[in-house]
Protein backbone atom coordinates (compact mmCIF):
# COMPACT_ATOMS: atom_id res chain seq x y z
CA UNK A 1 0.00 0.00 0.00
CA UNK A 2 1.30 3.63 -0.77
CA UNK A 3 2.13 5.60 2.20
CA UNK A 4 -0.47 8.39 2.95
CA UNK A 5 -3.11 6.61 1.38
CA UNK A 6 -6.13 4.57 2.27
CA UNK A 7 -7.36 2.22 -0.19
CA UNK A 8 -11.51 1.92 -0.13
CA UNK A 9 -13.13 -0.32 -2.02
CA UNK A 10 -11.95 0.43 -5.93
CA UNK A 11 -11.59 3.97 -4.61
CA UNK A 12 -8.18 5.18 -3.37
CA UNK A 13 -8.81 8.52 -0.78
CA UNK A 14 -5.74 10.71 0.22
CA UNK A 15 -4.82 10.52 3.82
CA UNK A 16 -6.18 13.90 4.67
CA UNK A 17 -9.45 13.05 3.35
CA UNK A 18 -9.50 10.02 5.42
CA UNK A 19 -8.81 12.17 8.86
CA UNK A 20 -11.11 14.89 7.77
CA UNK A 21 -14.00 12.19 7.29
CA UNK A 22 -13.79 10.34 10.99
CA UNK A 23 -16.14 11.07 13.54
CA UNK A 24 -13.73 12.00 16.34
CA UNK A 25 -15.77 11.76 19.27
CA UNK A 26 -17.74 8.66 18.19
CA UNK A 27 -15.02 7.19 17.63
CA UNK A 28 -13.43 8.19 21.20
CA UNK A 29 -16.69 6.76 22.31
CA UNK A 30 -15.95 3.30 20.86
CA UNK A 31 -12.40 3.35 22.11
CA UNK A 32 -13.46 3.94 25.65
CA UNK A 33 -11.58 7.56 25.87
CA UNK A 34 -11.78 7.97 29.71
CA UNK A 35 -13.15 11.84 28.65
CA UNK A 36 -14.17 11.76 25.16
CA UNK A 37 -15.32 15.03 25.06
CA UNK A 38 -12.14 16.63 27.22
CA UNK A 39 -9.95 14.60 24.71
CA UNK A 40 -12.24 16.39 21.25
CA UNK A 41 -11.65 19.53 22.56
CA UNK A 42 -7.74 18.95 23.03
CA UNK A 43 -8.06 17.51 19.86
CA UNK A 44 -9.86 20.40 18.23
CA UNK A 45 -6.94 23.02 19.74
CA UNK A 46 -3.80 21.41 18.20
CA UNK A 47 -5.93 21.40 14.89
CA UNK A 48 -6.87 25.19 14.97
CA UNK A 49 -4.16 26.39 16.99
CA UNK A 50 -0.53 24.16 16.09
CA UNK A 51 -0.11 22.04 13.91
CA UNK A 52 0.99 23.68 11.21
CA UNK A 53 3.90 25.37 13.72
CA UNK A 54 4.39 22.36 16.20
CA UNK A 55 7.69 21.54 15.77
CA UNK A 56 9.10 25.23 15.52
CA UNK A 57 7.22 25.52 18.93
CA UNK A 58 9.18 21.78 20.04
CA UNK A 59 12.30 22.99 19.07
CA UNK A 60 11.83 26.50 20.66
CA UNK A 61 11.05 24.62 23.99
CA UNK A 62 13.48 21.96 24.20
CA UNK A 63 16.49 23.43 21.98
CA UNK A 64 19.08 21.04 20.13
CA UNK A 65 20.76 19.80 22.91
CA UNK A 66 17.29 18.73 24.32
CA UNK A 67 16.38 17.38 21.41
CA UNK A 68 19.57 15.18 20.69
CA UNK A 69 19.17 14.11 24.58
CA UNK A 70 16.13 12.70 23.96
CA UNK A 71 16.10 10.79 20.41
CA UNK A 72 20.20 9.73 21.98
CA UNK A 73 17.94 8.31 24.73
CA UNK A 74 14.96 6.28 22.36
CA UNK A 75 17.59 4.91 19.62
CA UNK A 76 20.06 3.79 22.35
CA UNK A 77 17.25 1.71 23.95
CA UNK A 78 16.23 0.22 21.26
CA UNK A 79 19.54 -1.12 19.76
CA UNK A 80 21.33 -1.77 22.93
CA UNK A 81 21.26 -5.82 23.66
CA UNK A 82 18.59 -7.43 23.45
CA UNK A 83 18.62 -5.45 20.58
CA UNK A 84 15.51 -5.07 18.16
CA UNK A 85 15.00 -7.58 15.16
CA UNK A 86 16.60 -6.15 11.83
CA UNK A 87 12.38 -6.46 10.19
CA UNK A 88 11.48 -4.65 13.32
CA UNK A 89 7.86 -3.20 14.27
CA UNK A 90 8.20 0.35 15.94
CA UNK A 91 4.93 2.11 16.77
CA UNK A 92 5.14 5.85 18.24
CA UNK A 93 2.87 6.82 20.13
CA UNK A 94 1.32 10.48 20.55
CA UNK A 95 3.60 11.21 17.20
CA UNK A 96 1.84 14.85 17.06
CA UNK A 97 3.96 16.11 14.00
CA UNK A 98 6.44 13.58 13.63
CA UNK A 99 8.79 15.67 15.39
CA UNK A 100 10.87 12.47 16.78
CA UNK A 101 9.23 9.78 14.58
CA UNK A 102 11.39 11.49 11.67
CA UNK A 103 14.53 11.54 13.73
CA UNK A 104 14.50 8.24 15.01
CA UNK A 105 13.23 6.82 11.81
CA UNK A 106 16.03 8.10 9.94
CA UNK A 107 18.77 6.79 12.54
CA UNK A 108 17.88 3.32 13.06
CA UNK A 109 16.94 2.91 9.04
CA UNK A 110 20.43 3.74 8.48
CA UNK A 111 21.80 0.59 11.01
CA UNK A 112 18.15 -1.53 10.25
CA UNK A 113 17.19 -0.74 6.64
CA UNK A 114 14.49 -3.07 6.78
CA UNK A 115 12.53 -1.40 10.08
CA UNK A 116 8.99 -0.66 9.72
CA UNK A 117 7.74 2.50 11.58
CA UNK A 118 3.81 3.38 12.54
CA UNK A 119 2.73 6.22 14.00
CA UNK A 120 -0.61 6.77 16.02
CA UNK A 121 -2.13 10.25 17.29
CA UNK A 122 -5.47 11.74 18.46
CA UNK A 123 -5.17 14.18 16.48
CA UNK A 124 -5.57 13.78 12.40
CA UNK A 125 -4.05 17.44 11.66
CA UNK A 126 -0.89 16.62 13.57
CA UNK A 127 -0.50 13.59 11.56
CA UNK A 128 -1.77 15.48 8.53
CA UNK A 129 1.26 17.52 8.98
CA UNK A 130 3.98 14.25 9.87
CA UNK A 131 1.85 12.30 6.21
CA UNK A 132 3.37 15.73 4.51
CA UNK A 133 7.13 14.82 5.38
CA UNK A 134 7.20 11.76 2.96
CA UNK A 135 9.04 9.38 5.15
CA UNK A 136 8.21 5.25 4.85
CA UNK A 137 5.70 5.62 8.13
CA UNK A 138 2.29 4.09 8.51
CA UNK A 139 -0.08 6.15 10.11
CA UNK A 140 -3.38 6.22 11.55
CA UNK A 141 -5.40 7.50 14.53
CA UNK A 142 -6.18 6.74 18.12
CA UNK A 143 -5.93 7.04 21.98
CA UNK A 144 -2.70 5.80 24.03
CA UNK A 145 -5.51 4.68 26.55
CA UNK A 146 -5.97 1.58 24.14
CA UNK A 147 -3.70 1.40 21.39
CA UNK A 148 -4.99 -1.70 20.13
CA UNK A 149 -8.62 -0.77 19.58
CA UNK A 150 -7.22 1.85 18.14
CA UNK A 151 -5.14 -0.60 15.87
CA UNK A 152 -8.60 -2.63 15.33
CA UNK A 153 -10.15 0.41 13.87
CA UNK A 154 -7.29 0.91 11.70
CA UNK A 155 -6.76 -1.93 10.02
CA UNK A 156 -9.79 -1.43 7.92
CA UNK A 157 -7.89 1.12 6.06
CA UNK A 158 -4.34 0.39 6.80
CA UNK A 159 -1.84 -2.96 6.94
CA UNK A 160 -1.11 -1.99 10.52
CA UNK A 161 0.04 -5.45 13.08
CA UNK A 162 -1.41 -5.76 16.44
CA UNK A 163 2.13 -6.83 17.64
CA UNK A 164 5.07 -4.44 17.97
CA UNK A 165 8.68 -5.31 19.21
CA UNK A 166 9.37 -1.39 20.06
CA UNK A 167 6.73 1.14 21.11
CA UNK A 168 8.14 4.70 22.08
CA UNK A 169 6.13 7.66 23.25
CA UNK A 170 7.86 10.93 23.86
CA UNK A 171 5.77 14.03 25.71
CA UNK A 172 2.98 12.53 25.48
CA UNK A 173 2.16 11.32 28.49
CA UNK A 174 1.41 14.81 30.31
CA UNK A 175 -1.14 15.34 27.20
CA UNK A 176 -3.07 11.76 28.10
CA UNK A 177 -6.32 11.85 30.64
CA UNK A 178 -5.44 8.47 32.32
CA UNK A 179 -1.77 7.94 32.11
CA UNK A 180 -1.76 4.44 34.31
CA UNK A 181 -4.04 2.92 31.15
CA UNK A 182 -1.17 4.49 28.97
CA UNK A 183 1.00 1.78 30.36
CA UNK A 184 -1.11 -1.30 30.12
CA UNK A 185 -2.42 -0.22 26.69
CA UNK A 186 1.51 -0.14 25.39
CA UNK A 187 1.66 -3.40 27.14
CA UNK A 188 -1.08 -5.04 25.39
CA UNK A 189 0.71 -3.96 21.72
CA UNK A 190 3.90 -5.52 22.42
CA UNK A 191 5.75 -8.80 21.63
CA UNK A 192 7.16 -11.19 23.61
CA UNK A 193 10.72 -9.44 24.94
CA UNK A 194 9.77 -6.67 23.14
CA UNK A 195 10.75 -3.04 24.78
CA UNK A 196 9.24 0.52 25.15
CA UNK A 197 10.29 3.51 26.65
CA UNK A 198 7.86 6.68 27.61
CA UNK A 199 10.02 10.14 27.91
CA UNK A 200 8.18 13.02 29.57
CA UNK A 201 8.66 15.62 31.87
CA UNK A 202 9.47 15.81 35.56
CA UNK A 203 6.63 17.15 37.88
CA UNK A 204 7.01 21.74 37.18
CA UNK A 205 5.05 24.47 38.00
CA UNK A 206 4.52 26.15 34.95
CA UNK A 207 0.97 26.24 35.45
CA UNK A 208 1.26 28.46 32.07
CA UNK A 209 2.24 25.31 30.09
CA UNK A 210 -1.99 24.21 30.06
CA UNK A 211 -2.06 27.02 27.53
CA UNK A 212 1.10 27.58 25.74
CA UNK A 213 1.30 23.70 24.71
CA UNK A 214 -2.07 22.45 26.00
CA UNK A 215 -0.61 20.07 28.89
CA UNK A 216 -3.20 17.83 31.12
CA UNK A 217 -0.42 17.15 34.08
CA UNK A 218 2.17 19.26 34.88
CA UNK A 219 4.99 16.79 34.68
CA UNK A 220 4.69 13.49 37.17
CA UNK A 221 6.63 12.32 39.79
CA UNK A 222 9.20 9.52 39.38
CA UNK A 223 7.88 7.42 41.85
CA UNK A 224 4.02 7.85 40.35
CA UNK A 225 5.89 7.26 37.24
CA UNK A 226 7.34 3.55 38.71
CA UNK A 227 4.20 2.54 40.43
CA UNK A 228 2.16 2.61 37.49
CA UNK A 229 4.94 1.20 35.31
CA UNK A 230 5.30 -1.67 37.95
CA UNK A 231 1.59 -2.99 37.64
CA UNK A 232 2.00 -3.57 33.97
CA UNK A 233 5.60 -4.67 33.47
CA UNK A 234 8.03 -6.92 35.56
CA UNK A 235 11.26 -4.94 34.57
CA UNK A 236 11.82 -0.93 34.67
CA UNK A 237 14.10 1.49 34.58
CA UNK A 238 13.15 5.32 35.20
CA UNK A 239 16.06 7.47 34.99
CA UNK A 240 16.59 11.35 34.34
CA UNK A 241 18.37 12.43 31.29
CA UNK A 242 18.58 15.92 31.68
CA UNK A 243 16.97 19.20 32.09
CA UNK A 244 15.44 20.95 28.91
CA UNK A 245 16.02 24.09 28.51
CA UNK A 246 13.10 26.56 27.52
CA UNK A 247 15.32 28.35 25.25
CA UNK A 248 12.36 30.88 24.76
CA UNK A 249 11.58 31.95 28.01
CA UNK A 250 14.52 30.32 30.62
CA UNK A 251 12.27 27.85 31.72
CA UNK A 252 14.06 24.91 33.29
CA UNK A 253 12.12 21.08 33.31
CA UNK A 254 13.76 17.77 34.33
CA UNK A 255 12.96 15.16 31.67
CA UNK A 256 12.56 11.47 32.59
CA UNK A 257 13.34 8.15 30.46
CA UNK A 258 10.82 5.21 31.86
CA UNK A 259 12.49 1.68 29.82
CA UNK A 260 9.79 -1.02 29.96
CA UNK A 261 10.32 -4.01 28.64
CA UNK A 262 7.87 -7.07 28.25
Amino acid sequence: MEVGYVIVGLDIMSFKSYVQNLQLEQLFRKLGAPNPELLTREVEYFTSREAEERDKIVLSYLGENGVNQIVNAIYDFLLIPPRIPVNAKVLDVGAGTGFFTVRLYNRVRQILPKACFYAMDAAPAMLISLEKKNVEVTLFVGIAENIRGSIEEARKYFDIPYKFDAVFSTLMLHHSIDPEKVFRSIKEVLKDRGKAIIIDLCKHNFEEFRVEMGDIHLGFELENISKMALKHFSRIKIEKIGSVHCECSGRLVEVFAAFLEH
